[in-house]
């Protein structure tokens, strides 16, 4: 939401900007139901992934973290080359 009045040429009407009442009052993602969060969120690029909760030692989890944006990722990544290290072994 800006502070600055919008060009009369770009008010689209049907789409007005958001007040903070339509912020406070819209449903987040999570409250969809899930079949239209799917529809919204479409196909999956990758494999699905499973969400569970782990416990890791802080010196694990500060150093993934500190490797930036996509940590999880690159721990998810860095599991899976074990895993296939011990199956080929």
């Amino acid at each position: 939401m800006s502070k600055r009045k919008p060009d009369p040429e770009l008010i689209d009407e049907e789409n007005p900007e958001w007040t903070e009442e339509m912020f406070t009052s819209a449903m987040s993602f999570e409250q969809l139901p899930g079949s239209l969060q799917s529809k919204l969120r479409g196909p999956q690029r990758n494999p699905t992934k499973e969400r569970i909760t782990i416990r890791l030692s802080q010196e694990v989890v500060d150093y993934f973290r500190a490797t930036g944006d996509g940590w999880q990722t690159r721990m998810n990544d860095e599991l899976l080359k074990l895993v296939h290290d011990r199956k080929s072994a």
